[in-house]
């Protein structure tokens, strides 16, 4: 896992402090454990100290090198529920609120990346994707150059029996459920800059239909043609083809065949789903039958790192998920 390996070793060069709001959960306790021997991370833990502590004991997982706060008995918590409630008090936040709020390590969390004191936050082990994402819109906020969260994952193709080999793209697979084509552009620019943070090399991106260089006539292909030529012109350096079916997108000689003046050649590294119902199939498919590793979601188009995990999620996805935050801010206070 060539591509895996070098976002391990790009978050080893310069670790960064990252919130992990589920500190009681046993597989999170064990992947800050992980993360720390890495050298990836700074780990912060949130939860209640004697609980983490115990269940730490049992792990046989040592907390020496982790932070852990318990939100309820922090001497931040005022602090921060300040912060909230000048945040939040044109939506309607009270102090009283505010106050109660910050006790929940998902907001307590948050608010720790929204001031500088952790640099990116790892949840949705315990939590919801929905508590996940709207607790980072509401405190962290939109990056300056999206105006949306979206998703993707990091499609690992690491097999002997892989044509496509390496790291590829796949967005939106988690989010959002039936772009227009001005979400989709945003998916898609989004998707590239991810593609460019943690590949390390210049995206080319397919915007997958079932119609290639329109072959089919449809309001779905007019969708995803519209949205091509909107990062067109956000974007012209940018290499991308739409509307594109997904084996011209990847097979170099059916691209030769089927696109005309083809700019990613049957290369592609960010595939673009129409929707979500392709993307999450599309995923899983290459997952369950491709055999390809699946990290994320990751979400992208916020100020600040803030992921999100499956509540099925593995010891293993955890610590994955932790290094790309890293590696993403890194990238952000490079560009910032």
């Amino acid at each position: 896992m060539k591509a895996l390996n070098n976002i391990f070793k790009r978050a080893s060069g310069t670790p960064k402090f990252i919130v992990l709001a589920e500190g009681e959960d046993p597989r999170i306790i064990e992947a800050a454990y992980n993360a720390t021997n890495l050298k990836i991370a700074k780990i912060i833990l949130l939860g209640n100290v004697a609980i983490i502590k115990t269940k730490a004991a049992t792990l046989n997982v040592s907390l020496e090198s982790i932070t852990v706060i318990d939100p309820s008995d922090s001497s931040k918590a005022s602090y921060y529920a300040a912060k909230l409630y000048e945040l939040r008090k044109k939506k309607g936040m009270t102090e009283t609120a505010a106050a109660e709020l910050i006790q929940n390590p998902l907001y307590y969390a948050q608010m720790m990346v929204h001031l500088g004191d952790a640099d990116g936050s790892v949840n949705g082990a315990v939590y919801t994707t929905s508590d996940v994402v709207r607790s980072a819109i509401q405190i962290i906020g939109m990056d300056k150059s999206a105006s949306m969260v979206s998703s993707f994952f990091l499609m690992m193709l690491c097999q002997p029996f892989h044509d496509l080999k390496g790291g590829v793209i796949f967005s939106d697979c988690g989010l959002v459920i039936d772009p227009d084509s001005e979400q989709l552009a945003q998916i898609a620019l989004s998707a590239a800059r991810s593609a460019k943070t943690l590949l390390n090399e210049e995206p080319r991106v397919a915007m997958l239909s079932f119609s290639t260089s329109g072959s089919a006539k449809h309001a779905s292909v007019d969708k995803v043609v519209s949205a091509t030529k909107i990062v067109k012109a956000l974007m012209p350096e940018l290499a991308i083809d739409g509307d594109i079916q997904l084996d011209a997108a990847i097979v170099n000689a059916i691209a030769e065949k089927k696109v005309e003046n083809s700019a990613t050649h049957g290369r592609a590294n960010v595939l673009v789903f129409p929707n979500l119902d392709a993307g999450n199939i599309g995923y899983k498919l290459a997952e369950r039958i491709g055999k390809a590793d699946a990290i994320g979601p990751i979400l992208q188009g916020l100020r600040k790192p803030a992921n999100d995990l499956s509540r099925g999620c593995s010891i293993s996805d955890i610590v994955n998920v932790i290094a790309i935050t890293v590696v993403q801010s890194q990238t952000r206070l490079l560009e910032n």
